[in-house]
């Protein structure tokens, strides 16, 4: 089996273009700022050119100024500008123009189930968990807590 070393922006660059076209693309997730929702290297997203106007609580994929592809969700949208953040982070990145926006993640491949709007964990971060930015820290903080003790009476 011949192994390739793809470049990461370039390998996206492509995707991005066939998602332009109103195709529907998959990429397993890299990077944890989408946790607790989805995890690196186990998840997938499938995303597409959107179709819609953008809100809060979207998944969409974007790309920096400097050059770098993202996949976060919309925190808020103002003045015409979006303010996006990770759902393992509390920073909210932004202002982020519209253009920036390529993609809406449609569906996702969660523990290898396929997760939509409708579900319960897909409503979940996009309507509950998207407003929480600001005590997720002490949240996480708390299940870690709670987790622990699960795990010692187990």
């Amino acid at each position: 089996m011949i192994e390739r070393v793809v470049d990461t922006r370039e390998y996206v660059s492509v995707l991005r273009g066939i998602a332009e076209e109103g195709k529907v693309v998959s990429l397993r997730i890299a990077g944890s700022s989408m946790s607790p929702f989805l995890a690196h290297d186990r998840d997938y997203i499938y995303f597409t050119k959107p179709d819609r106007e953008l809100k809060r609580g979207d998944m969409v994929f974007y790309q920096r100024l400097n050059g770098q592809y993202v996949m976060h969700r919309i925190w808020k949208k103002k003045e015409g500008a979006y303010y996006i953040v990770g759902d393992a982070q509390t920073e909210i990145e932004g202002p982020v123009r519209r253009e920036q926006i390529f993609a809406l993640i449609i569906k996702v491949k969660r523990k290898g189930k396929i997760l939509q709007p409708g579900s319960f964990w897909w409503e979940f971060f996009e309507h509950i968990w998207i407003r929480l930015v600001p005590v997720r820290r002490q949240l996480t903080a708390l299940y870690s807590v709670f987790y622990r003790l699960r795990q010692s009476v187990l």
